[in-house]
């Protein structure tokens, strides 16, 4: 019974108010209410701003999740064969998720500033024009790298604690069938870490749309300063502004 009352208070409660309001309009201050039907979602699927943000989301929350799973999953089976200062390295892997996100922030700004920025300087003598406050592509990139370098802590304690709760008679029975490491990985241990894989998967998601910044928290908004608008605007940041567009008093012609 209090599972369910928690449930229906914090979910369902808040899910059906957001549905009421989406087909209601109210005033600037919040005075009156009117009901207005579908015009809401007209009038944003309408919008070509909301169309492209919806596309930028896409491509942020696919490339952030593949980066994050993958890095994760990668550094948790490489730790899981540690056996020297194999507590260390798993401590420093874990470190990234305990950063505060302003100072995430001011670290990536720091890194990838076009004019100071240290791994900046080795891009350009590298031969690579490196400037995501002008180039849309590098600004989308740059938030992609600092959302995934946050949730890759994430992934990896899960990842690890999946691995290590795995029978090891199963990978040695393996190994005495002639079983190499690829197929011993692909074939008995992602398998059995199928359900730590789903779980990551819908965690990852659930933080990259559940907000109108979405993983911009984790990926933090200091390193947004600057970058242009377009190519890095989500779909949630959007109907955020459009709504608050809509409440603004509109002046009128003489």
């Amino acid at each position: 019974m209090p599972q369910l009352a928690v449930t229906v208070v914090f979910f369902f409660w808040p899910a059906g108010q957001a549905i009421l309001q989406s087909v209601q309009r109210e005033d600037a201050f919040g005075l009156s209410t009117r009901f207005v039907g579908l015009e809401n979602f007209a009038a944003v699927l309408a919008d070509p701003h909301y169309l492209a943000s919806v596309e930028i989301t896409l491509l942020f929350s696919i490339a952030v999740a593949s980066l994050a799973l993958a890095s994760g999953l990668l550094l948790a089976a490489m730790a899981n064969q540690v056996t020297r200062a194999g507590t260390l390295y798993k401590t420093l892997l874990l470190l990234p998720y305990a950063v505060a996100p302003a100072i995430a922030g001011v670290l990536w700004l720091f890194l990838f500033n076009p004019s100071v920025g240290i791994i900046a300087v080795a891009l350009r003598r590298a031969g690579i024009d490196w400037n995501y406050i002008l180039n849309g592509p590098q600004a989308l990139l740059l938030v992609i790298l600092a959302a995934a370098w946050k949730q890759i802590s994430y992934n990896f304690l899960f990842f690890l604690a999946g691995l290590q709760a795995i029978p090891q008679s199963l990978i040695e029975a393996a190994a005495l069938d002639g079983a190499d490491r690829r197929r011993r990985f692909w074939q008995i241990i992602f398998p059995l870490l199928a359900p730590t894989f789903f779980f990551c998967l819908l965690s990852i998601s659930c933080t990259l749309f559940s907000t109108p910044s979405g993983s911009f928290r984790t990926s933090p908004r200091a390193v947004l300063r600057g970058l242009p608008r377009s190519s890095s605007t989500r779909s949630g940041m959007t109907v955020l502004s459009l709504s608050i567009s809509a409440g603004r008093p509109r002046s009128r012609s003489s």
